[in-house]
């Protein structure tokens, strides 16, 4: 009965993170006839978060963007380093209670959204996230 609630549980909360990054895609930047591409991190994002206390806490994620049309799908793949970098800044200046709630997590995906645009404005004159989804959090 457990396993079955786990994965009924699993279900609804993809079902709702499905609905709700498209209600935000929907407000930040339409893709062109709807085409949309995904880059994905890899190996998973691993870093450390300011814990309270003496040590540290460390996060792994999987993050993918993403990309509004395919023919971006190249362009983003060439910043990978510059964006997998900035990921890892943002996750690594966070406090611990951030971390571990939604209305955080939410408020980090965003800022995360926010820094990889402004810098693939900076480096390729156009934003072309349209959003950014973590499909793995893990912390301890």
């Amino acid at each position: 009965m457990a396993k079955q609630f786990s994965t009924s549980w699993k279900a609804w909360m993809l079902l709702a993170g499905l609905f709700f990054s498209h209600q935000v895609v929907a407000e930040n930047a339409p893709a062109p006839n709807g085409d949309y591409a995904y880059f994905g991190f890899e190996p998973d994002i691993v870093t450390n978060y300011i814990r309270k206390g003496p040590s540290l806490g460390y996060i792994r994620l999987t993050a993918e963007i993403m990309v509004a049309g395919n023919k971006n799908l190249e362009l983003v793949e060439h910043h990978a380093p510059l964006l997998r970098a900035a990921v890892v800044e943002i996750f690594g200046s966070q406090p611990e209670d951030k971390i571990k709630s939604l209305a955080g997590r939410e408020e980090i995906r965003r800022q995360c959204l926010m820094t990889i645009n402004d810098l693939l404005q900076q480096e390729t004159g156009q934003p072309l996230a349209a959003d950014i989804l973590f499909t793995k959090y893990l912390y301890h």
